[in-house]
């Protein structure tokens, strides 16, 4: 009896007088939003807006898109303004989509000091783990201490001919499929899947079967987490939805088996075949004494390896295929841009150490990831109570900052917010924005994006590659609909029409 008593007494705290001691207390300190319902929170409003204001597929403002990928937060914007509290189910989360005040608010916090949301962390356990996106504190540190040599410019250079060869292998490829008489090729899914096989060979060197088995259990994973209609943050959710919640389980540990028989077998060819890719220099690096806390475990090992599995070849891939997009809609920056690669490269067999000299390429880079942000919102936790002006974010409080309600904001960027400039990035990094935290294309602070500069050159790479041997245009039979399934993504594939060069 007693048990049955503390388990319901728990479940009260946690549930219902844990969040309402907390949202109080955001009330006290100034912060208000769109009232809950309990035990949905806001959930409900939110999916049935997600439902009545999605895409329609038009053309007309087609990079508007914050009103169709988050139609509830462009809404609450009118009425409660860029600062508020919302709810998912029993945890309130502080929404955040000005950047004076996130310049404020993160101001002298070092990266091991934020925290993850506790709700995110175990909803996406199954894709994440405790590998460098879900990890904080002194752990953050020990992880990234480890990760970051593998980022080094030597380490990426000696990736670039293997990204070279995927990529021409595709191009080969796509030209086949041209000579066979169809000129319509959906290129999102050829992009991602060379994406996930650049990520195999340079960061784990795993072959082409190995690489192709984990890329589809992270693919069907994402898609089993973040296209169910599941309620995160309600009590008890996971039970509502059992069967998803098991294939989850099921494909994590099918993913964790994997990763680690090739960790163990790089292992014990490390003294004899060291590579100087991610997973080589993860292992090379993880000699320190465990009980110091110096090593990752063989858990976080196979964890790290999901991560960046996961996050090596999504943000590229989406970057490329929005890229595609806006330059199928735009040929004069095709022609642009092809007139650079000529300058820089010329019939010169392309090179790493040529790159940085494309910058016209990476104008239009900033510009896409400004208009569509594959990473389209950054969530964080305060671990201390937190200053900005007159009001104080108490320890504990989840956060939401919306990337891609700051990228479309007039306010920050102009009338002409919603129109591809690339020259706009010209001679300016942030693009002519009226803040600098405005543009968040790869997080901010110290827990910035450590595989950054492997994404530029990768995108670079296939991107040079393409403009040179391919000009393209938008298929009629594209339909423009961006959705959220944690990137931001192209809902319908890409389907282009392409012309040999």
């Amino acid at each position: 009896m007693l048990f049955i008593l503390f388990m319901l007494w728990r479940i009260l705290f946690s549930c219902w007088l844990s969040p309402i001691r907390a949202y109080r207390k955001l009330q006290t300190n100034g912060f208000a939003g769109p009232p809950p319902t309990f035990p949905l929170g806001n959930s409900s409003e939110m999916r049935k807006k997600k439902n009545t204001d999605s895409s329609s597929g038009s053309l007309n403002s087609i990079h508007d898109i914050h009103s169709s990928v988050f139609p509830y937060f462009a809404q609450w914007n009118k009425s409660h303004g860029k600062v508020f509290i919302y709810w998912l189910g029993t945890e309130p989360f502080l929404y955040i989509a000005e950047p004076e005040f996130l310049k404020q608010m993160s101001s002298g916090i070092m990266g091991k000091s934020w925290g993850k949301p506790t709700v995110f962390k175990h909803d996406r356990k199954p894709m994440f783990g405790n590998g460098l996106i879900m990890v904080e504190g002194d752990d953050w540190v020990r992880h990234r201490h480890v990760i970051t040599p593998a980022f080094s410019p030597a380490n990426l250079k000696a990736m670039a001919n293997l990204m070279v060869d995927s990529t021409t292998k595709m191009l080969d490829q796509w030209n086949r499929v041209i000579a066979s008489g169809n000129t319509e090729i959906d290129v999102e899914r050829e992009i991602t899947s060379t994406a996930a096989e650049i990520i195999a060979k340079t960061s784990f060197g795993l072959n082409y079967e190995n690489g192709r088995k984990v890329f589809e259990k992270l693919s069907t994973m994402q898609v089993t987490l973040f296209r169910s209609n599941r309620f995160v943050g309600v009590p008890f959710s996971k039970f509502m939805y059992p069967k998803q919640t098991l294939k989850a389980r099921k494909l994590g540990k099918e993913i964790d088996h994997l990763l680690l028989s090739i960790i163990t077998s790089r292992k014990a060819s490390l003294a004899d075949h060291p590579q100087q890719d991610l997973l080589g220099i993860l292992l090379a690096g993880n000699h320190g004494d465990l009980r110091q806390g110096k090593k990752l475990t063989n858990g976080e090992l196979v964890d790290e390896c999901k991560t960046f599995f996961f996050g090596g070849h999504e943000t590229t891939a989406l970057a490329l295929t929005w890229t595609l997009l806006l330059l199928a809609m735009h040929p004069d920056w095709q022609a642009h841009l092809r007139e650079e690669i000529k300058e820089v490269i010329g019939d010169k067999p392309l090179d790493a150490t040529m790159l940085g000299r494309l910058k016209k390429m990476e104008w239009v880079m900033n510009e896409v990831l400004r208009l569509y942000p594959p990473a389209p919102n950054v969530q964080r936790q305060a671990r201390e109570d937190i200053r900005v002006g007159d009001l104080i974010i108490p320890s504990g409080t989840n956060m939401w900052i919306d990337v891609v309600g700051m990228h479309h904001d007039p306010a920050l960027w102009g009338k002409d917010v919603n129109e591809f400039k690339p020259e706009r990035f010209k001679d300016d990094i942030h693009g002519g924005c009226k803040h600098k935290m405005g543009f968040l294309p790869f997080g901010f602070g110290g827990r910035m994006c450590v595989g950054r500069n492997l994404t530029m050159m990768e995108y670079k790479i296939v991107l040079t590659l393409i403009l040179t041997r391919f000009s393209f245009s938008l298929s009629p039979n594209y339909c423009h609909s961006p959705a959220i399934v944690l990137s931001l993504r192209l809902t319908h594939g890409l389907p282009l029409i392409l012309q040999p060069l």
